[in-house]
């Protein structure tokens, strides 16, 4: 009788097969096989083995061009694979892996299949993102052996590896994979079996929100997707993330985590299902949010859905010449630097001429620094200085075009302070207020002239960051809307489109995303390290969620996610006891030097 597997060391997985030669399973194959291991890999399709064989050919062989094979390197490669139709060519592996459509009937039957094929020895594992692996395993007469071993797409680019466990999996198995994972130059993480797990358990949360948003019409498909590229840095915007990964996919992996969690968040959106049932699966049919260019291919192109080129400007606009910013915070500096850079009058005005001078100052640091980087000459930081003028009085905003405040995120204060701009600012002057959770009509509605209040929110640092969410309430005119958005083509700013409810895009999409990913560790289900590598690596994330969260500041993000809650009354937006906890003793990030994490102090 063999030992059972949770005693015996394993031997390093030499043999590989991968079942399923689809993208995904053609990728895997040519990472092993570039790592020396020798694979066969099998799929029902004789044609689709043997397009994954020439995908591999075509792959190794633009590897060679670049200098990163050489030709007997890439001979040694092809020479290390072979492919098959027959699942008994897996029979003599030490590993195997599925990556077959993700169907609990389909993978079911492959692994009772390979039940009476494999050596005893052998470890089995899914490459499921969607389906449980502890119910796979329950089906196989060694449940002991099968594991997850979740690769992102494209496999061959991709760091991360998710390696899943079940309560059944032998801790040996686990060892093994994970070896393997770093032997193949990848970043192994430890997760446990629920739908999604880590990367993809955060990240379709987010995508069916986003869905959710669009089949709303709260905002164009084209301003959702900038909106998160250049808001948060992200790679891809949602909806087209959805369509390079499959509306269908996407439907699929969000229904497994309803099933789990029943979160109303991880409902699948109406419209997914639409498109999918309607064959609109994205990138891979050709149409999905978007129309492309033929079936497979990544290139867009425009359908009935494209906005007009170009921005709103000309007639229906009102001239703008000199701009108003009230406040003396990083934000009114930075967006006055932003003004002025563009060629605009700016009156910088705080609460006293100290402060007006100090934030003006701070913009001088600012342009030397671009001088040091040579970005801009001595002269024109120079220039660029004189055309900002402090004030100690909002009074001085009695000539201005645009007001824009960027005072304390406090509704009563903001109210005030249109109020009082109501009074000093001339006719026609369009005001707009630059808050990222405050409803902009309750500041339109403190003033006799709310037809010219608009909301215009900018990210920080404001000179770096193009994104300006421009926010129109029910009250807003159209030519103050047009002006706005002719402004911020002006001042080089990318311009979308929302309106007036809690977070607008970006903060709607975002912190939910991030709340999830504290509940994630508050269920002691992963560590902070590992849902940032997550999702660095498996998501193209810029920073992992609670390096965000601390830079973003822990009382600054819990306030959001209130103000969103109240808004949507929707029990998955409500606040996470671990950051209400947090924010309560005082632990706020990286300006009180501990938050999710500690910092050294300045």
């Amino acid at each position: 009788m063999a030992a059972p597997l949770s005693d015996t060391p394993l031997s390093p997985l030499r043999s590989i097969a991968v079942i399923g030669l689809g993208t995904m399973g053609t990728g895997i194959t040519e990472v092993l096989a570039k790592a020396g291991r020798e694979v066969v890999g099998v799929d029902i399709s004789e044609a689709q083995a043997a397009r994954s064989l020439a995908a591999l050919e075509a792959s190794t062989a633009r590897a060679v061009e670049r200098g990163r094979l050489t030709e007997q390197e890439r001979a040694d490669v092809l020479a290390r694979v072979r492919v098959s139709t027959d699942l008994r060519t897996a029979a003599d592996a030490d590993l195997v892996i599925e990556v077959a459509p993700e169907s609990y009937e389909i993978k079911q039957q492959i692994f009772r299949e390979l039940d009476g094929l494999v050596r005893p020895e052998a470890i089995l594992a899914t490459g499921t993102n969607a389906l449980s692996v502890t119910r796979l395993a329950a089906e196989s007469a060694r449940p002991e052996r099968v594991l997850g071993l979740h690769f992102f797409n494209p496999a061959p680019a991709m760091k991360l590896v998710e390696v899943v466990s079940s309560v059944l999996t032998a801790p040996a198995a686990v060892t093994a994979v994970t070896n393997l994972a770093l032997d193949l130059g990848k970043e192994p993480v430890a997760v446990g079996d629920r739908p999604g797990f880590v990367a993809d358990g955060l990240l379709f949360g987010y995508l069916n929100q986003a869905a959710a948003m669009y089949e709303a019409r709260y905002a164009s498909r084209e301003d959702i997707d900038a909106a998160m590229r250049l808001g948060c840095g992200l790679p891809m915007g949602p909806l087209a993330l959805l369509d390079l990964i499959g509306v269908d996919t996407a439907r699929t992996v969000l229904e497994a985590m309803y099933a789990e969690s029943h979160d109303r968040l991880h409902a699948p959106a109406p419209i997914l299902k639409q498109l999918s049932e309607a064959g609109l699966t994205g990138r891979k049919s050709g149409r999905g949010f978007y129309t492309y260019e033929a079936p497979g291919s990544a290139t867009v192109v425009p359908d009935a859905l494209t906005p007009l080129s170009g921005t709103a400007g000309g007639n229906g606009t009102r001239p703008v010449s000199s701009v108003g910013v009230a406040g003396s915070g990083t934000m009114a500096s930075g967006i006055a630097e932003v003004f002025a850079k563009a060629g605009y009058d700016v009156v910088l005005a705080a609460r006293s001429e100290e402060k007006a001078q100090t934030a003006k100052a701070r913009i001088g640091k600012s342009l030397a620094r671009s001088v040091d980087k040579g970005r801009l000459t001595a002269e024109a930081a120079a220039l660029i200085l004189d055309r900002i003028t402090p004030a100690g009085s909002y009074d001085a905003f009695a000539d201005v075009d645009l007001a824009l405040e960027a005072v304390a995120e406090d509704l009563e204060i903001k109210q005030q302070l249109f109020a009082a701009l109501d009074k000093v600012c001339k006719p026609g002057a369009i005001l707009a207020t630059t808050t990222s959770s405050l409803p902009v009509v309750a500041c339109a509605r403190a003033t006799s002239r709310p037809q010219d209040v608009i909301g215009m929110h900018f990210f920080n640092p404001a000179p770096a960051m193009k994104l300006v969410e421009v926010v129109r309430t029910v009250l807003t005119a159209d030519d103050v809307h047009a002006t706005v958005r002719e402004v911020c083509g002006r001042i080089k700013k990318h311009a979308v489109d929302c309106g007036d409810r809690a977070g607008f895009i970006v903060n709607a999409l975002l912190f939910p995303y991030l709340n999830n990913a504290i509940k994630m560790v508050q269920e002691h289900y992963a560590t902070l390290d590992d849902i940032d590598a997550a999702m660095k690596l498996g998501g193209g994330y810029p920073m992992g969620p609670f390096e965000l969260l601390d830079v973003v500041g822990l009382d600054v993000s819990l306030a959001i996610e209130k103000v969103l809650h109240r808004e949507f009354r929707d029990p998955g937006l409500a606040p996470a006891p671990l950051l209400e906890h947090l924010v309560a003793a005082g632990c706020l990030g990286r300006k009180t030097g501990r938050g999710f994490r500690e910092y050294a102090r300045r």
